[in-house]
């Protein structure tokens, strides 16, 4: 749906600013009646624009303070193997992001775990045990300068 009008837009904006705000407060932002509104916003939720809704947790509140950033190169770059890895990337809580990438490798990773020994039990007891796994480098995030999910619309 890549025909999305100002008003669309507007939307979006609240509720990636907001997950919890109501129909009436998105309507009076953007100018519409409550009822428009909810019929757009259903459509955009229908049309996949809007994914869902979820609360943003701070992860050192919750006790999972280390994000470690995964390289990994795969044997073969067949579908079969592309296939395999994704679907044993889903399974794992531990992985918050994972990408398919251009370049010296195949996949780019976010795990958040509690500490140094529960990634290294991560590496151990999953990842290094996935086959066609040929190689990982994981570099550790010190620091979060910034996390967004609002995209620039």
């Amino acid at each position: 749906m890549h025909g999305l009008d100002d008003i669309d837009r507007k939307i979006i904006a609240a509720v990636q600013s907001d997950g919890r705000i109501t129909v009436n407060e998105i309507a009076a932002r953007v100018g519409l009646s409550a009822s428009p509104c909810a019929r757009r916003v259903r459509m955009l939720e229908e049309a996949g624009v809007i994914k869902g809704y979820t609360a943003v947790i701070d992860q050192k509140k919750v006790g999972l303070p280390i994000s470690a950033f995964a390289s990994i190169k795969l044997e073969r770059q067949r579908e079969e193997d592309l296939d395999r890895f994704a679907a044993a990337v889903a399974r794992w809580p531990e992985v918050v992001d994972c990408y398919l990438m251009t370049g010296q490798r195949d996949y780019l990773m976010r795990v958040v775990v509690q500490d140094l020994e529960a990634y290294e039990r991560f590496l151990k007891d999953k990842l290094t045990r996935l086959d066609g796994v040929a190689s990982i480098e994981t570099s550790f995030a010190l620091v979060q300068i910034k996390r967004s999910e609002v995209l620039p619309l």
